[in-house]
């Protein structure tokens, strides 16, 4: 059920925390009380890329009560949000941390903006999951056991489905945006590579180059719903 407007300016439930960050900062989790769920949705694990976690966090502040299928995460890196930048408090990029198969120890490398190379260098960390963060990710993931992860990232304007899932498919019709496989080598420890080493469907939801208020009238509804419904969505067409 959807709450009044009147009333998201905060959340109706309280999250509970899952871990603590470099800067002991705590990890929040929204969620209900399940050994497992259907989909774990997450942002923010980039700290530059705050639309991410804003338009997540307007979906789960219109819901009344807790999502019964899906839990979710506002803010991977809540460090790096509170600094503006990409990685950690260690200078990690979060995303090239997890132990995947495909994990390499060079430097990892970001624009700086929308249209220069990618030459801002930042480390993948100094060994597979060397970061707290990381490591809380991987336990939830183990606790949880999601059918499905969708992490949401700015701003290439893309679904980026490697298992051509019917949720991804659902995200590429609804959004308007293109469904793609981005190549795995380009990824080496990106959330995305570990999971699939361990059979974890993940859709990444890369929302475009705009601002949040752009953003809002198409990706909040499809959010939301996802949270209403979990998978159901799929089968309910939104």
């Amino acid at each position: 059920m959807a709450r009044s407007i009147i009333k998201r300016g905060t959340f109706a439930n309280e999250p509970s925390v899952y871990g603590r960050s470099v800067d002991k900062t705590p990890l929040h989790i929204w969620h209900s009380v399940r050994s497992r769920v259907e989909v774990l949705i997450f942002a923010g694990i980039h700290g530059e890329e705050p639309d991410t976690t804003v338009l997540l966090s307007r979906a789960l502040r219109s819901m009344s009560q807790r999502s019964t299928s899906c839990a979710v995460i506002l803010c991977a890196n809540p460090d790096g949000l509170r600094h503006g930048t990409r990685g950690n408090s260690n200078g990690v990029d979060l995303n090239r941390n997890f132990p995947s198969s495909n994990w390499t120890v060079e430097p990892v490398t970001h624009k700086w903006n929308v249209d220069s190379d990618s030459r801002v260098l930042l480390s993948p960390g100094e060994r597979p999951c060397s970061e707290p963060e990381v490591g809380a990710l991987i336990q939830v993931v183990s606790d949880l056991k999601p059918e499905c992860v969708v992490s949401i990232h700015s701003p290439l304007g893309l679904i980026d489905d490697p298992e051509c899932t019917d949720l991804g498919r659902s995200f590429s019709e609804r959004s308007g945006m293109p469904r793609t496989v981005l190549p795995n080598e380009d990824t080496p420890g990106s959330f995305g590579s570990w999971a699939k080493d361990i059979g974890v469907a993940t859709i990444t939801y890369e929302l475009p180059n705009m601002t949040v208020w752009n953003m809002l009238p198409l990706h909040l509804p499809i959010l939301r719903e996802l949270l209403e419904k979990g998978l159901e969505v799929v089968q309910t067409g939104g």
